[in-house]
């Protein structure tokens, strides 16, 4: 399937939504994508870089790695990468590579 990548311009902040298999084949998009992102819109507001992951179906540590490397850049600024969503094989990948303390996780609602 590949990676998606885009931009979402929300009405209070600008949200990084990843979609698909985010791996090596799509790593030097992904890590272009996140720094120009963070280039035009990390610095704004309160310094929560929202990244979105809920379309995204896989990911493996070279992903991981790139992520967790803007997650540093961020924090140097005073800021952190806010993920939103990801399905439980995401959130378990970032739990067992040990690099979800890197992050502010948003919660998942719990379904009715």
């Amino acid at each position: 399937m590949g990676a998606t990548i885009r931009t979402d311009l929300g009405t209070t902040s600008a949200v990084l939504v990843l979609g698909g298999e985010l791996d090596v084949r799509s790593t030097a998009e992904l890590r272009s994508a996140l720094y120009r992102h963070l280039d035009e819109h990390g610095s704004a507001g309160d310094g929560r870089v929202l990244v979105d992951l809920d379309d995204v179906t896989s990911i493996d540590e070279t992903a991981l790695k790139v992520l967790a490397a803007a997650s540093r850049r961020v924090r140097l600024r005073g800021g952190v990468i806010v993920l939103r969503g990801g399905g439980p094989a995401v959130r378990r990948m970032l739990h067992l590579t040990h690099l979800a303390r890197l992050f502010e996780l948003e919660r998942l609602p719990i379904p009715a």
